[in-house]
Formats: structure tokens, sequence, C-alpha cells
């Protein structure tokens, strides 16, 4: 057999693991090598390699290695937590900055608990354990799970096609993961168990600085915003997607999308309710990361504050981008159109102050294609019942509007944030969720290919990373536009978009782990969703215009 790794070719003449055929190369890598890719696929580093192929390993430095990082981290938690507490069950509920939010019903989270868990954990790491991929058929695992614990298994045991059932195992404790697990327990070496509200937090390195714990960041609001939606969710039975599956199944989806809608619209309501009691707010402040919604939920709010007196005037940052010779480049030399200094900062002040005097402004338009403003007699002047709405990546940053009063300004985050759970030990992934949405919306409207859109997608994460996580908790108001059954109404186009990558492409492993994701979701028709949804702006055929 013949096996590239980079500039080498390996001949082998019998089966052998990535582990042991790399042993010096991941050894001497800069960062903790967790798993690899063979031939365009996520494998663990315990894959046995029977034909030829290209190896590309992976680590903490990629994005795919923190997330095999994590999701051992979780792996490992439950095995902590079941010596610790057992009959107990652990609920993995969502990530917030460089750390995941865990509960326990039953089970009072106190330092007690912490220094438990802290411990626990600690002494599988240095243990080292090996952790193995098992692979049962169905009627071995159904079998299986009806001796220990069933609620682990309903959902892999729903899909037909699902012959195969891949658990993890470390000494006697198992679990089924949706992806890849590093082998070995050492790998997870870096993290600490928190206290937070009613659950605990275990804090992890991030993609910036793969090998030294992250500083925690004050994420209170974000996990304000998830938490509301997740407790709603809990209540309409629908937290997990066999729940969800059941809800399509039993032909209860649409009461369900019904209940989802009209919680977007009260939240709306709400936000145009508390910016018309303050008379001091002339600009509204919009951001978040790509395929949040902010289009229609600019056009959505902008008609609960026409309900209340006030009209919304918008204006597009992007029209304010400095001359092209002007414009910053990055580290490869290329423009850097999304950082802040892109952005013509006086001029675009200059404006919004004139506009909130009462003053008079031509309004320029930018020529892309040329580098340049162009001025074409677009004039704008406020009324006392009009209020400035404007929606970019920098909205957040104070810096973008440096010169006009706090007291005069209403900042929103929004971003899909996902409490859907795969089952209580497996999560939905928010930028999964949007990545879903974008390979959707770039087909539909810009005639592009799921290939072209994972391609794009780091560079796109990086901005986000720079640009806007970092001030969302400066928002006056985080709205969530994640809709619980958005992922099955997109369903229907997604799946092929992504099957259509091809084995012999990179993006392959990126496309093959989101199939995986989406097969398990019950199909629902693009006529169920109402005309006024966020989730139109991705579909289609909605009621506004983009």
């Amino acid at each position: 057999m013949q096996i590239k790794y980079q500039e080498k070719t390996m001949e082998i003449d019998k089966p052998i693991t990535i582990k042991e055929l790399l042993k010096d190369e991941i050894e001497k890598n800069e960062y903790r090598v967790v798993a690899a890719k063979f031939n365009n696929e996520y494998k663990n580093l315990q894959f046995q390699i029977k034909e030829d192929g290209i190896i590309e390993l992976i680590d903490l430095s990629q994005k795919e290695g923190m997330k095999v990082y994590i999701r051992t981290l979780t792996y490992i938690a439950g095995k902590a937590f079941e010596k610790i507490c057992p009959g107990e069950k652990m609920t993995v509920n969502y990530q917030l900055a460089n750390s995941m939010f865990y509960d326990a019903d039953r089970v009072e989270i106190d330092d007690e608990f912490i220094q438990k868990m802290n411990k626990e954990m600690k002494s599988i790491v240095e243990k080292d354990l090996p952790i193995k991929q098992v692979v049962m058929n169905r009627e071995e695992a159904k079998e299986f799970y009806e001796r220990t614990d069933s609620s682990k298994g309903r959902l892999q045991f729903d899909l037909e096609e699902n012959q195969e059932i891949f658990m993890y195992y470390c000494e006697d404790y198992y679990n089924y993961c949706y992806g890849t697990l590093a082998d070995q327990t050492g790998y997870v070496n870096i993290f600490r168990v928190e206290k937070y509200n009613d659950g605990f937090l275990i804090r992890y390195p991030s993609l910036k600085t793969p090998n030294k714990l992250s500083i925690g960041r004050d994420t209170k609001k974000l996990a304000w915003a998830l938490e509301e939606y997740e407790d709603l969710h809990r209540i309409l039975n629908v937290n997990t997607v066999y729940k969800l599956n059941t809800a399509i199944k039993e032909d209860r989806i649409k009461d369900v999308i019904l209940l989802a809608e009209a919680l977007h619209e009260k939240k709306i309501a709400d936000m145009a309710d508390e910016i018309a009691k303050n008379r001091k707010i002339k600009m509204i402040l919009i951001a978040g990361p790509s395929s949040s919604g902010k289009t229609t939920f600019a056009q959505r709010l902008g008609i609960q504050l026409r309900l209340n007196a006030i009209k919304p005037v918008t204006i597009s940052v992007d029209n304010y981008f400095v001359e092209r010779k002007d414009t910053p480049k990055d580290e490869n030399g290329n423009y850097d159109f999304e950082c802040l200094e892109a952005i013509d900062l006086e001029l675009f002040n200059t404006h919004l102050t004139k506009l909130l005097h009462g003053e008079e402004v031509e309004i320029p338009e930018f020529d892309f294609l040329e580098g340049t403003k162009r001025y074409k007699g677009k004039k704008l002047k406020m009324e006392d019942d009009e209020v400035l709405v404007i929606e970019g990546i920098h909205c957040l940053n104070d810096k973008l509007t440096q010169t006009i009063p706090q007291e005069q300004k209403y900042k929103i985050y929004i971003s899909a944030l996902t409490v859907l759970n795969m089952d209580r030990f497996n999560r939905i992934s928010t930028t999964d969720n949007r990545l879903l949405r974008r390979i959707v919306r770039d087909y539909q409207f810009r005639g592009y290919s799921a290939k072209h859109t994972l391609k794009a997608w780091d560079s796109v994460n990086k901005g986000e990373e720079k640009n806007i996580f970092p001030f969302q908790e400066e928002a006056n108001c985080i709205f969530n536009t994640s809709l619980i059954y958005e992922i099955g109404a997109l369903k229907p186009i997604v799946m092929p978009l992504l099957q259509e990558i091809t084995k012999e492409e990179p993006e392959h492993a990126e496309a093959e782990r989101l199939i995986n994701l989406v097969r398990y979701f019950e199909p629902i028709p693009a006529e169920y969703v109402p005309n006024n949804s966020l989730l139109k702006e991705f579909l289609g055929g909605g009621d506004f215009k983009y």
C-alpha cells in the first residue's frame, strides 16, 4: 500500500494504525495531535489503514481538532460524573466563551461537587487511559442499551439504515458520540471545572492559545439568552432531535412551528416596546455573525417600531468604506475589508452626528468595483419620530460610533444560538446551524455550491472571532434567531448539496460530518414555514425583500 503524508510517500505491506505509522511526526508536532484525515474523512488515530491513501494530521490549532478535544473532554466528564454520582444524569447544555455548560437535575452543584469533578477528571487524564471504539450491529446495540441506559440510544435506533452503532469504551464506561474522539484520555490535559449558575462549566483552551487555558470572559447575557430558550423548549418537550422527530411523526410539528415563531415575534415586539419607552434612543445598532438572519430581523423590528409610532431609517455601513488605496491589508497581503479601519470612521461619525442634530446629509454609495465612494444625490434628514437603524459586523464596537453618546444608542446582538441537543451528551453546534443556513442561502440566492461555502467558512469564522464575538456582552439585548425546527426544514435542500461533494475533494470530511448530523432529522416541508419567518431569508419565498 502507498500512503502519502505531506511531501512523503510511504510503502506499507500490512495494515497499520495512523498513530503507529506517524508516531514521530505526531510527537514532534507543535500542538497536540488528536485526530487525522484519511482520504478526506475524519478518523481516530487508532484507525487502521488498509488501503492506499493520503493522511493529514489534525491538531489543536485547527477547528476540528478543538472539536475533538471538547468531545473527549465531555466524554471524560461523563465518566467522572458517573463515578461521583452513580445513577444520576448529567446533561450537556450549551457552549459559552471557550467553555461548556453542564447541569444535573437531582445533584447539588456545590463546592464539594466541583472539587470532586476536578479531581476525578484529572485522575482519568493522568492515567492516560485508552478510549476504544467498538462497532455493534443494530440488534447487539439495542440489547446492550436495554440492559443499561436505553435513553442514550433512542435516536440511533430510529434510523433504519443505521445498522452499525459506534460506541466508545474507557475501562467500564461507555457512551455514544456523534463525532471522532481522541484515542487516549491523556490528550485533554488542559481544563478546569467551575461552578456556574445552577450547573458547572468546564473551561478549555482556545484556537488562539491551544497550549494553555483560556481566560474566562463574562458571558452572563449570552447565558441568559440560551437558558431562556432552553427552558421553553423543555416545556414544549422538543429539546432533543428524538422529541422533535416524534412531533413530526405525530403530526404535531405545525404547532411547534407556530409556537417557535410566536416566541420570535414576542421577543421582537418586547424589544421595540423597550426602545419606544426611552425617547433618548436615536440609533439602533445590530450585529451578529454570518447567517444569523440580520436582514429579516431588521425588517421585522422595523414593523414593530412603526406600531410604536417610530419610523426606522436604515443606513448601510458598507457605503462608508475608505478608498481602496487606503484599505488595510492582512498578514497575507490581501485587502482586509472586515477590519474596523476599512471604514471611513471620520466621515461616518460626521454624518451620524449631523443626522441626529436634524441636519441634512448626502449619503455616499460605495462602488466596490472601482473601490471608491460616489455621490448620486441621495439626501437624508431625520424627523423627530424617526430612528436610525444600522446593521454591520462592527456595530457593537463603540469605536464605530465613537462620537455618539451612549444614551442615544441601543445595541442588539443576534445569532442562531442553538439549544437543540442530539441527546443528553451530544449537542448541536451553533456554528454548524449557521453553516447549514449559509449553504442553503449561498446556493439559493448566490449560485454557490456547498463546496464553495465550506471552503470559505474558516475565513468567515476568523472574522467573527475578531470583530463580533468579543463585543457580544456590550449589547443592550441579545436576540436568539434559532428556530427549534429549522434543520428539518433545511434538510431537503442542504442534503443533496452536501452529497455532491466527492471523496476526492478536501471539503468532503466536513460535508460528511454535516450529512451525519442532518440525516437524523425528519424533513419538514417548506410550505409549513410561515412567510414572515426569519428562516425564509435562507429558504426563499418569504414576504420580505432582500
